[in-house]
């Protein structure tokens, strides 16, 4: 059989590195999504005063758009949460509105929309994201009063509709339940195949599975298959991990697909002061239980060839939000009903006092003819400049580099 390019790990990080540059080239909206680093490193150059500091809660810390999409809980209840939390740490609140904000902005610049929509967008935001500190908000489900918009309904609907069988379609191979090996999975190498067996020998992992899937403690798990998983765009060259397992015996045997991905150190700034895991994978695990309770209770934490990794049970109806074109409406209430599930997400760490006292900061500094904080809007209009032009300059990079 044909050895595969990349069965060599030492031939990853290139691979994976000129893949991670396609993707961030592809739009500008792309290169927000991959470049959190560069949103920090703008973040610390601002004088503190710039943006106000909110009560010290869980945050994403990278909260775009392409971050949140349907998550379906183990009982199968199905809601838009935070999908993405390799960022997540105990911080400032406000940084994830920028984030969004930010992002937000592009996607209606890459729709070509007029700078007008922008502003409106941006008030929008603000009138989803506090409306999410009302009591009526309580809860992890969307009551129904909130409407969905189209780009948001035609996600969830596919999600509905999907079952394990569309996964297994996606993701397996033939009735032998095999990764199929190609351009997304390339294989393991013989002893990282074999941390992968030791590390689901582990008791507190298969406890993690079992009661995934509803099996006793000690039921049989194994792993049918395992390969290194080419995903993501900011996190490439990370260790990535997807396993095929089964878990029990006989017609109550289930089998599962398992993603596992590196934790690295998140560089969103934490709020000083605060207890925080100093394993970085438990603290990916304990942020998304806070601000996406139905992908925290299917995650666990664990350590793979000496690196901390979290892993997550993939389910078929966790799907990505991807909005490439947006008309003017429907850029209003995108921003009003993904601002919400943020603000959820942060409400409900806080207590009722800290919601207040939050709330009365936010509508601080507005004018008559922007009803959004003027630093919320300052700085998504310097973040939309410099992103711009660092997008232009990225490409012009790789277009010279991919030439030579």
């Amino acid at each position: 059989m044909k050895s595969h390019p990349y069965a060599d790990p030492s031939l990853r990080g290139p691979a994976l590195e000129r893949e991670r540059q396609h993707k961030m080239a592809a739009s500008a909206h792309a290169y927000v999504r991959g470049s959190t680093k560069r949103f920090y490193a703008w973040l610390e150059g601002l004088d503190r005063a710039a943006i106000p500091e909110g009560p010290a809660v869980w945050i994403c810390g990278d909260c775009h758009v392409g971050n949140l999409g349907p998550i379906a809980s183990r009982d199968g209840a199905l809601a838009i949460q935070i999908r993405d939390l390799d960022q997540t740490v105990i911080g400032n609140p406000a940084h994830d509105l920028v984030r969004l904000g930010l992002s937000l902005a592009m996607a209606c610049r890459g729709s070509d929309l007029p700078g007008v929509i922008t502003a409106h967008m941006i008030e929008h935001m603000m009138d989803g994201y506090e409306s999410a500190f009302t009591p009526e908000a309580d809860g992890e489900v969307m009551d129904e009063s909130r409407a969905m918009p189209r780009p948001v309904k035609l996600v969830m609907r596919q999600a509905t509709g999907r079952s394990w069988q569309h996964l297994a379609d996606e993701r397996i191979e033939g009735e032998a339940a095999k990764i199929p090996l190609g351009r997304r999975f390339w294989p393991l190498t013989d002893d990282e195949r074999s941390a992968v067996d030791a590390l689901f020998e582990e008791r507190e992992l298969r406890s993690l599975l079992t009661r995934l899937r509803r099996h006793g403690e000690e039921a049989p798990v194994r792993v049918l298959d395992a390969a290194y998983w080419r995903k993501g765009c900011s996190s490439l060259g990370l260790l990535r991990v997807a396993a095929l397992v089964s878990t029990g015996t006989g017609r109550h045997e289930r089998h599962c697909l398992l993603d596992m991905k590196e934790a690295a150190t998140a560089a969103a700034p934490r709020a000083g002061a605060v207890a925080m895991p100093q394993n970085e994978a438990e603290r990916v695990v304990t942020g998304a239980q806070h601000l996406s309770p139905f992908l925290g209770s299917r995650m666990g934490a664990a350590t793979l060839l000496g690196r901390s990794v979290f892993m997550r049970e993939l389910l078929p109806q966790d799907l990505k939000l991807e909005i490439e074109h947006l008309n003017q409406a429907e850029a209003l209430e995108v921003a009003a009903f993904l601002a919400h599930v943020v603000g959820r997400g942060h409400a409900r760490q806080m207590s009722p006092d800290d919601r207040r006292s939050w709330l009365a900061e936010l509508h601080k500094n507005r004018s008559r003819t922007l009803d959004a904080p003027f630093w919320l809007w300052n700085s998504i209009v310097e973040l939309v400049a410099a992103h711009e032009a660092a997008y232009l300059e990225h490409c012009r990079r790789y277009a010279l580099q991919d030439a030579a």
